[in-house]
Parts: structure tokens; C-alpha cells; sequence
């Protein structure tokens, strides 16, 4: 049996949770006064020490300090609605011989609560995570990071993505990738991808394989 991987971002892919970040980055970015519309949408996908570098830089510490509290007090009482049939198609690529990893710019913090409540830390042969990098998304080190813990190639995984970050990511480290119409309307991740879907239901090995193939030949 030929060896493949998949490798799944978190937010957007497998948790449903776009829409509860938007609300919540929308309203920070208004109370902390950064006057910049639809902010949520220019962050998806970056791990908080970048965003905090980025758009805080000026600010003092201490206030730097309190955006950070303030967004990981939102993750410890937040829910994980799932992707509708993301379990289902993660478990069956690893009954079908597939590798898997999660790489997502969450970190460990959010994560464990995340393995507790839907149990889904057994299905990935490896995670990688915003502890375990220094260069978050759209930088590629994440995604080039996981394929090396598999001892895969990055351009012999095939990728599932929400955001525009994520998907350079996956793209710039040479994967390809399938998108998820979640955070972005399937027009927008057409062009950037090799399929759009709005989430796992009812798909197949079959649909796996074609992708997977696609993708080599892309590669």
C-alpha cells in the first residue's frame, strides 16, 4: 500500500470556530481602539505573537499583556462545534493506510482543552502547534515542520485549509491544497486550490484519492 498524508488545520477545518473568533477579534479591535474595519479577516490564521508584533507593537507591555489574557481567558470557555463529518473522514484515511497531522497556529493551552472535549488527539500521527514554531502562518515553517516529524515531503501532502494565511503556508512549504469554504467563499479559494468543499460529509477514499493524485501530478 502506497504511503500518504493529509495534514488538517484546526480552526475553520476541523472546530467550526470562524465565526465565534470573528466576533470576538471584531469587537477587541474596537475596544482597543485599532481602528481597523473587518480585523479578524486580516489575522486568520496567525499565532498571537505575530499579531501581537504586528498591530500592538506601539503599545506598552502591560497592555500587550492584556490582550493576551483577554484572548486566552475567550479560548478556555469557548466552544468547538465541529466541521459536520470531519471525524469520520480523518478516521477513515487512517483506516485506509493515510498519515495524519494536525498544524495549527493554536497554542498547547487551547489545544489540550480542544483534545479533552472532542477526543480527537488519537487520530494524528503527529501536531504541530504555535509553541513548536516561531514563524506562524502565512510562513510555511509549520506545514514544513509536520511533513518532517512524518518524514513525508512537503509536496507528498495534501493539505486541508480555510484561511488565505494557511493556505500560502501550506503552499509556500510546496503542498497542495483542498480548501474549506468556511471562512471564505468558494470563489476566493478556487484559484488558490485544487478543490473547494464546505465540509467532510459524505465523502469517500475515492474523493481522497483523486485529490491526493491531483495533487502529485501538480506538484
Amino acid at each position: 500500500m502506497r504511503m500518504r498524508t493529509a495534514l488538517f488545520d484546526f480552526d475553520g477545518v476541523i472546530a467550526d470556530t470562524e465565526p465565534l473568533y470573528d466576533r470576538y477579534w471584531n469587537e477587541a479591535a474596537e475596544r482597543y481602539g485599532l481602528g481597523i474595519p473587518n480585523f479578524a479577516d486580516l489575522i486568520k490564521g496567525t499565532i498571537l505573537p505575530d499579531l501581537m508584533a504586528k498591530y500592538f507593537g506601539d503599545r506598552s507591555e502591560t497592555f500587550r499583556q492584556t490582550v493576551i489574557q483577554e484572548c486566552l481567558a475567550f479560548e478556555e470557555q469557548m466552544d468547538f462545534p465541529l466541521v459536520p463529518g470531519v471525524i469520520d473522514f480523518i478516521r477513515l484515511l487512517r483506516d485506509n493506510g493515510v498519515q495524519t497531522g494536525l498544524v495549527t497556529s493554536s497554542e498547547d493551552r487551547k489545544m489540550e482543552r480542544a483534545y479533552r472535549l472532542l477526543g480527537i488527539r488519537d487520530l494524528f500521527d503527529t501536531v504541530v502547534t504555535a509553541d513548536r514554531i516561531t514563524r506562524g502562518k502565512p510562513d510555511p515553517m509549520c506545514y514544513r515542520l509536520a511533513a518532517q516529524d512524518l518524514n513525508e515531503k512537503p509536496a507528498n501532502c495534501l493539505v486541508f485549509e480555510d484561511s488565505l494565511n494557511g493556505i500560502r503556508s501550506a503552499t509556500d512549504a510546496g503542498s497542495q491544497v483542498v480548501g474549506l469554504s468556511t471562512s471564505n467563499p468558494p470563489e476566493v479559494l478556487k484559484p488558490l486550490t485544487i478543490a473547494v468543499i464546505p465540509d467532510f460529509e459524505g465523502l469517500t477514499i475515492q474523493d481522497f484519492d483523486a485529490w491526493y493524485d491531483q495533487g502529485m501530478i501538480k506538484a
